[in-house]
C-alpha cells in the first residue's frame, strides 16, 4: 500500500496541481502503516504460545537425558542450546512471517504499478534469496560443529572442576592445562569458521536488496519510455527500500544466524531422547530397603526418636554418648549419637516443656554470653502457660540418678534394649573467639531457649514432586549450636522456611518450646542472603524486630558484639539515615545481622547470611550469635561455620547425616567431599 499511495499522491495529485488528492493519497499511505503495525503487534502477543511449549518440552527431554545418561554436556544444554532454541525459534516465526507477506505485497504493488518493473527488480531479489538458500546447509554444519566443540569442552570442565584437589595430589596439572587447552582451541576454530560462512549473509543480502535498488537508477530513461511514469518510479524504489530490504535483511539474519542454529539445536536437542516416564509409580522391590513408617503412640517397637536414613554413612555402630565436661559458663547440650536407657514411652523424646536454664557461676568462660547472669533460673510468662506433661505409662520403679541428663535428641534408631554406655573423653575446647570488646549488659532479660522438635517432617513443592524433606525427627535442645551442609538446592534453605513458618509441612509436626512453629513466631528469627534494609535511620532498622525501646548503649553494643560498630560509625551513629540502594550486600547483611541479634527471639536461623561477608567477619559474627542466649541454626555459606558448631547436619535429599565435624568426616562421604570442595576454593 505505501508504494502504490506514493504513486498515486504524485501522478494523480502533486504533478497534476490536486494538491488535496495528493495529501488524500498519503493519508492513505500513513493509515496502511498504523493498520500494519496494529497487526504486527497481535502477532507478538502470539508468539508466546508457540515458543513457551517447544521450550518446556526441550527442557524436559534435556533433563530426562540428563538423568538417565549421566551426561555432563546436559549443563549445556540446559543454560544454552534450550536458550538458543527458543529465542530462534521465536526468531525465525517473525521473520519468515515478516519477509513472506512484505516480499508478496511488495511484488503485487510493483505489478500494479507498472509490469517492466518486476524485470527490474524481480531476478536481483531471486538472485539474492537463492544464493543466501545454497549456504544455510553449510551454515548448519559449521554451527554444529561449533556446539560439538562446546559441549566436549562442557563435558570436560565438569570432569575437571570437581576432582582438582585429585588432580593437584597426582600432579597432574600440567596433562589436565594442556587436554583443556585443545578442546578450548578446537572451539576457537569452529567460532572462526562459522564466522567466515556467515560472511555470505552480507553478499545475498547485496544482490538481493541493494543490486535493485542500483538497477532502478541505471533503468530510469528506458523505464520511463515504456509506460513507467515519474510516480510509479518513485513508488517502485519505495517498495524495494522501505520493504523489500529490510524484509531481506531480516531473514538474512535470521534464518543465517537463527535458523542454522534452531536446526543444529533441535537435532542435537531430540537426539535419543529418553521417552516420557510412566505416571504410574513401580512397585518397591521386595529386597529394596524402605523407610519405617511413623507409628502411633503407644506403640514400643521402637522408640519415637529423632532419626536420619543415610546411605552415605556407616552402618550404625555402639557409640558412647558424647558428654561435655563441667564448665563454669551455661552447658550446650549436644545431642549424643545414642541414647542412654530411658522410658519406653514413644513421647519421652518429645520435651513438652524447656528445662530451665542453669544458674551460671560468677566466672566466665568460653561461651560466656552477652546478657547477664540471673540469680534465679528463667520461668516461662505469665502469659504463656505451660502445658501440662502427658502422663507415661507406668514403669517398674528404679534407683533415681543423682544427676539426671537433660532430654536429649539422636541421630540413629536406637536398639530396642540398649545398653549403657561409658563415658567417652571430653571433646576438645573450642577455641576462643576473637578478641573484640564485649557488649555492655543488656538491661532486659532475655526469653529462655526454647527447645527445637522437628516430627516426621515430610515436604515437597507439588503433589507429583519428590519430597525435599522425608520423614525428618530433630530434636534441639536450648543452646544448640547446628549448622546445615549440603550440595546447592538441596533443600538447607527450605528446612529454615519450613522452621520460621513460611512454609507449611506436607507431613509432620515443627514445634518450638512446645508450640506449633505458626504460632511461635516471637521465638524466631531469620535471616536470608539478601538482606532487607528499609530507608529510615539505622536505629530503626536495628529495632525494627524489638517490641520496646532500646537504648542506645545497646544499640552499640550489638553493633560491636557482630562487627558492625564500623559501619555504623561510618554512617554517622544510630541516627544517621539509611539509603538501602548506598549499601553493599555484605553492609546490608551487617544491619540484618545485627538486628537479629538484637532481637528477643531466643531461636536465630542464618540462611547464608553472612555469605557476602571475608571469612574473619563472618566468624565474629557466627561467634557473636553463638554467645548470645539462645539456639542457633546456621545454613552453611564455608567450612568453617560447620568447625565452629556443636552438631552439624548433612542434608543430601530424602537422606541425611548428623554428628560432629571429626564423625561425619569419618562417616559420610558427601560431607568428605563437601569439605574439600571449600577447602579447594579457599
Amino acid at each position: 500500500m505505501l508504494g502504490y499511495a506514493l504513486a498515486k499522491a504524485l501522478d494523480e495529485g502533486f504533478l497534476a496541481g490536486r494538491v488535496g488528492v495528493g495529501m488524500g493519497w498519503l493519508g492513505v499511505a500513513g493509515a496502511g502503516v498504523i493498520a500494519g503495525t496494529v497487526g504486527t503487534g497481535r502477532v507478538y502477543r502470539c508468539v508466546a504460545d508457540l515458543v513457551e511449549p517447544l521450550r518446556d518440552r526441550l527442557v524436559t527431554g534435556v533433563v530426562r537425558r540428563g538423568v538417565r545418561d549421566a551426561d555432563r554436556g546436559a549443563l549445556s544444554g540446559l543454560t544454552q542450546q534450550v536458550e538458543i532454541a527458543r529465542d530462534t525459534f521465536a526468531g525465525l516465526v517473525m521473520v519468515s512471517r515478516s519477509f513472506v507477506f512484505t516480499s508478496v505485497g511488495a511484488l503485487v504493488g510493483l505489478f500494479s504499478l507498472a509490469p517492466a518493473l518486476l524485470i527490474v527488480v524481480l531476478p536481483p531479489l531471486a538472485a539474492g534469496v537463492a544464493l543466501f538458500a545454497l549456504t544455510l546447509r553449510p551454515l548448519a554444519r559449521r554451527q554444529e560443529a561449533y556446539l560439538r566443540a562446546d559441549e566436549a569442552l562442557a563435558a570436560h570442565l565438569g570432569t575437571v572442576c570437581p576432582g582438582l584437589r585429585d588432580i593437584t595430589a597426582a600432579g597432574a596439572e600440567r596433562d589436565v592445562e594442556q587436554s583443556t587447552a585443545r578442546l578450548i582451541d578446537a572451539e576457537f576454530r569452529a567460532s572462526r569458521a562459522l564466522a567466515r560462512w556467515s560472511v555470505t549473509r552480507v553478499i545475498a543480502l547485496a544482490i538481493g536488496g541493494e543490486l535493485p535498488v542500483v538497477l532502478l537508477l541505471l533503468t530510469t530513461p528506458w523505464l520511463l519510455t515504456h509506460d513507467v511514469t515519474p510516480g510509479a518510479l518513485l513508488g517502485a524504489f519505495a517498495y524495494v527500500t522501505q520493504s523489500l530490504l529490510p524484509a531481506l535483511n531480516a531473514l538474512v539474519h535470521g534464518l543465517g544466524t537463527s535458523g542454522s542454529r534452531l536446526t543444529v539445536v533441535l537435532r542435537r536437542l531430540t537426539a535419543n531422547t529418553p521417552p516420557a516416564p510412566d505416571p504410574t509409580p513401580a512397585p518397591a522391590p521386595l529386597d529394596a530397603p524402605h523407610r519405617t513408617p511413623p507409628r502411633p503412640p503407644g506403640t514400643a517397637a521402637h522408640k519415637d526418636l529423632p532419626r536420619f536414613d543415610s546411605p552415605l554413612s556407616d552402618p550404625p555402630r555402639s557409640t558412647p554418648p558424647l558428654t561435655d565436661p563441667p564448665r563454669s559458663d551455661p552447658p550446650r547440650f549436644d545431642p549424643p549419637l545414642s541414647d542412654p536407657p530411658r522410658s519406653t514411652s514413644p513421647l519421652s523424646t518429645l520435651p513438652l516443656t524447656d528445662p530451665p536454664l542453669p544458674n551460671p557461676p560468677p566466672t566466665s568462660g568460653a561461651h560466656t554470653p552477652t546478657a547477664p547472669s540471673d540469680p534465679t533460673p528463667p520461668s516461662p510468662s505469665p502469659s504463656e502457660p505451660t502445658p501440662t506433661p502427658t502422663p507415661e505409662p507406668e514403669q517398674p520403679e528404679t534407683p533415681p540418678s543423682p544427676t539426671p541428663p537433660p532430654s536429649r535428641s539422636t541421630c540413629s534408631i536406637p536398639t530396642p534394649t540398649p545398653t549403657p554406655a561409658s563415658p567417652s573423653p571430653p571433646p576438645p575446647e573450642r577455641p576462643p573467639p576473637p578478641t573484640h570488646p564485649s557488649p555492655p549488659p543488656q538491661t532486659s532479660r532475655p526469653t529462655p531457649a526454647p527447645t527445637l522438635t522437628l516430627t516426621n517432617l515430610t515436604f515437597a513443592y507439588g503433589p507429583a514432586s519428590t519430597p525435599v524433606l522425608d520423614h525428618l525427627s530433630l530434636t534441639l535442645p536450648p543452646g544448640a549450636h547446628l549448622t546445615v551442609v549440603g550440595p546447592s538446592g538441596i533443600g538447607k534453605s527450605t528446612l529454615t522456611a519450613l522452621i520460621a513458618a513460611t512454609l507449611t509441612p506436607t507431613e509432620g509436626e515443627i514445634k518450638i518450646g512446645g508450640r506449633a512453629a505458626p504460632d511461635a513466631k516471637a521465638h524466631r528469627v531469620l535471616i536470608p542472603q539478601e538482606a532487607y534494609v528499609f530507608t529510615g535511620t539505622l536505629a530503626e532498622n536495628l529495632t525494627h524486630l524489638c517490641p520496646d525501646p532500646v537504648p542506645e548503649d545497646e544499640l552499640w553494643a550489638g553493633a560491636e558484639a557482630v562487627g558492625m560498630a564500623g559501619l555504623m560509625r561510618t554512617l554517622g551513629g544510630p541516627h544517621a539515615p539509611v539509603d538501602p540502594a548506598a549499601l553493599s550486600t555484605g553492609e546490608r547483611q551487617l544491619i540484618a545481622l545485627t538486628r537479629a541479634y538484637l532481637s528477643p527471639a531466643p531461636l536465630a536461623l542464618l540462611d547464608e547470611a553472612t555469605s557476602h561477608l571475608d571469612p574473619a567477619a563472618e566468624e565474629r559474627a557466627e561467634r557473636a550469635f553463638a554467645e548470645r542466649p539462645g539456639t542457633l541454626i546456621v545454613v552453611a555459606h564455608r567450612i568453617a561455620s560447620a568447625r565452629r558448631a556443636d552438631r552439624v547436619l548433612v542434608m543430601d535429599g530424602a537422606n541425611t547425616a548428623y554428628g560432629t565435624h571429626g564423625e561425619l568426616l569419618e562417616s559420610s562421604p558427601l560431607y568428605r567431599d563437601l569439605v574439600g570442595r571449600w577447602s579447594a576454593s579457599s
